[in-house]
């Protein structure tokens, strides 16, 4: 390499260094966010108040100080709460020693929020049922084919005194699903808010989505209950059909013998029309279309 080349790149190195040393020296302004955390909080104690997630943080110093002031995303600004109770005001500007970050050559100019006002409450317990927060919507000739399932129904939550008497159940996240057509198995996650804990942040929720269809049952027995030993009671027909509706894989595998229809002695004896309407108890996640026929017939007989 040419010997001026060489005289020339140590030049404008030299040139690059003292002009940076020169910069760095001088005196600028920065500005810093961080998250606002507590500490020093008494055992078995929280604060539920709403307090800035953010504390936006103001200084001047030498630019090779704010050069050096690696502030990340999970940067936090730290007060003390010095295992002090109830009501709490705090001003920031009084809790820099618990933020080393902020070195003593940086003047600090401003601080937002320049104080913060909370309370600092008794940690209670309470278990209470979870409810999914959803918007469900479903292909046509799509439905729901059985009760919408989600593990664990039920969480405890712990947090102040103040928050705790008004919770008697903790809903989801909202979820939305759209155009429904099949079966659905996702988490959900539980709301966080200031001062509240869960025993579990995360629920599984099952949607058994199958296309709904009808089906008719026919020669379904019909009893009659609580008849007096001296009583019989003959219905005319003693059989039944019904439709009912579900989910095409529930219904595809019923039987006969998993409905039951009754009428009770006691409705006979105060009937006035001489035909009663059976009662039907259906297998689980159907819904009755209709029975066939819809009223009975019947005869009383004395022994």
């Amino acid at each position: 390499m040419p010997k001026n080349v060489i005289i020339l790149i140590i030049s404008v190195s030299f040139a690059i260094i003292l002009w940076g040393s020169i910069s760095l020296s001088e005196i600028y302004y920065a500005s810093f966010d961080a998250n606002l955390r507590l500490i020093e909080l008494p055992s078995g104690y929280t604060t539920g108040s709403e307090l800035p997630n953010i504390v936006s943080i103001k200084v001047k110093g030498p630019g090779w100080r704010l050069f050096s002031t690696n502030i990340g995303s999970n940067a936090e600004f730290i007060i003390s709460v010095n295992s002090d109770t109830g009501k709490k005001l705090v001003s920031l500007g009084n809790n820099l020693t618990f933020n080393p970050w902020i070195h003593s050559d940086l003047e600090v100019i401003e601080i937002i929020p320049d104080s913060v006002t909370f309370f600092v409450e008794k940690v209670v317990f309470k278990k209470v049922p979870v409810v999914p927060d959803l918007n469900l919507t479903f292909k046509p000739g799509y439905g729901l084919a059985s009760e919408i399932k989600y593990i664990p129904d039920s969480v405890t939550v712990s947090g102040p005194v103040s928050k705790m008497k008004n919770i008697t159940k903790i809903y989801s996240n909202l979820a939305s699903f759209s155009s429904l057509d099949k079966k659905v198995v996702r988490n959900l996650n539980l709301p966080q808010s200031q001062g509240l804990k869960y025993s579990k942040n995360i629920i599984q929720l099952t949607l058994d989505v199958q296309r709904i269809v009808d089906k008719s049952f026919d020669d379904i027995i019909v009893e009659v209950i609580d008849v007096p030993s001296d009583r019989d009671v003959v219905l005319l027909p003693n059989k039944i059909g019904c439709n009912i509706r579900g989910g095409i894989d529930f219904l595809g595998k019923l039987k006969v013998t998993q409905f039951r229809a009754y009428v009770n002695y006691n409705d006979i004896v105060i009937d006035t029309v001489g035909s009663i309407v059976p009662k039907i108890e259906l297998p689980e996640n159907t819904s009755l279309q209709f029975i066939r026929p819809e009223r009975l017939r019947y005869i009383i007989k004395t022994f």
